[in-house]
């Protein structure tokens, strides 16, 4: 069964359920076992809802037997047998409303199988044309997909890697159905009904499908949504299946760049993932513009203060020598604004310096000593807030 599994599974595979151990058990020592309070949350959300869709499904699906569509259930019991699988999961069939789909799902040890009714009738020309479908998601129950998610769950949202092991899952299954089918065309015919539609993949040619639309999926977009999406685009499933010698286009290597930076979302793939990175920018944009805003005002503030340095020793020596303040700063020889024109203004009751700084007003607040000698602090004044102050001012308190 070896040549059932897609290459690159096992390795994507191991590489996803040890990054997934070591976050679980980082997140886990980091709250302090508050994760596992989370956890058992989170299980019970999920009990209800999967007790819920398995409900539905047993409530209005078909059970295949051979009593009921023992023509579907002798495809599904041959298929099982092919594939090697002793215990025989149930299978039903669900109106999918419209959807070309089927699922394979589990639940407290029990596992299903579900055609959509889509599915089965489009497949009716098809000699065993279900059979794909039957296959496949088998595939996803023989290798334990749905067994390893939770283990696996903080280590698929990394980018490239989630995508990576999602898609190489669906090839690995790919390879089951084409088992479970005839021949490899039959496989492929069943396949491409998923992109011609329910009536149209019986006319489909499938060398020119391969032909004229491989060289597609190695554009730079084509390669990116490819990368960052949970599938791999139906055209390679379709040349996969056919195992022939038409070669599988190699991915744009620009298109590695940009998805490096997208997590991966699951079956929405790259555009949602785009979104969450959107998002993911403008938080960190929130907090680093404003950061890089205070950085460069403190930049600011550090040049005022060694410039206004001469101006505090001037004041400083006047009110020690005359005991009262200046009535200007001209009185004590010193201009009333910086080299860069910020202009300066002096309280003459307090003699408090203010400079109007284009980010708000820094006050340069004196004081006197028992000896009466003069020193100073700086401080925000309006506008400008304590944040962005370095570290020898001292905020204002609050009104």
């Amino acid at each position: 069964m070896k040549d059932l599994v897609y290459p690159r599974e096992k390795t994507l595979g191991t590489i996803t359920l040890v990054l997934g151990l070591v976050i679980w058990l980082l997140l886990l020592v980091g709250t302090f076992g508050g994760l596992l309070i989370g956890l058992l949350i989170g299980f019970v959300i999920y009990a209800f809802a999967q007790s819920a869709f398995i409900a539905y499904i047993r409530g209005n699906g078909v059970e295949l037997s051979e009593q009921q569509f023992p023509d579907l259930y002798a495809q599904f019991v041959a298929c099982c047998k092919r594939l090697g699988m002793d215990k025989q999961p149930k299978a039903y069939v669900l109106n999918g409303q419209g959807s070309l789909n089927a699922l394979a799902t589990r639940f407290l040890g029990n596992e299903f199988v579900v055609l959509y009714s889509e599915v089965v009738d489009a497949m009716a020309q098809h000699p065993d044309g279900v059979q794909f479908y039957i296959g496949h998601e088998l595939g996803h129950l023989k290798m334990k997909h749905l067994q390893g998610s939770l283990l696996r769950w903080p280590a698929l949202w990394l980018p490239l890697v989630g995508a990576a092991y999602s898609r190489s899952r669906e090839s690995t299954c790919d390879l089951h159905g084409r088992a479970c089918s005839q021949s490899p065309a039959a496989a492929a015919q069943a396949l491409a009904a998923l992109s011609a539609g329910p009536q149209r993949w019986q006319h489909i040619n499938l060398d020119a499908y391969q032909k004229n639309q491989l060289p597609y999926s190695a554009g730079f977009w084509a390669s990116f949504h490819e990368l960052t999406g949970a599938y791999p685009w139906l055209i390679k499933r379709v040349a996969r299946v056919m195992d022939n010698d038409q070669a599988i286009p190699k991915r744009s290597p620009l298109a590695y760049l940009l998805a490096a930076f997208v997590p991966y979302t699951g079956p929405r793939g790259g555009v949602f993932g785009a979104l969450i990175l959107v998002y993911i920018v403008g938080i960190l944009a929130a907090v680093a513009i404003p950061a890089y805003q205070d950085y460069t005002t403190k930049a600011k503030i550090s040049m005022v203060l060694a410039e206004v340095t001469p101006i505090e020793q001037a004041l400083g020596s006047y009110y020690e020598q005359n005991q009262k303040v200046p009535e200007s700063l001209a009185d004590v020889g010193m201009h009333s604004q910086l080299s860069d024109n910020t202009p300066l203004t002096l309280d003459k009751t307090n003699m408090v310096v203010t400079v109007d700084l284009p980010q708000g007003q820094l006050l340069l607040v004196p004081s006197v000593g028992e000896d009466r000698h003069v020193t100073w602090k700086c401080t925000n004044g309006s506008r400008l807030r304590p944040t962005q102050l370095p570290a020898d001012c001292q905020a204002s308190p609050s009104p």
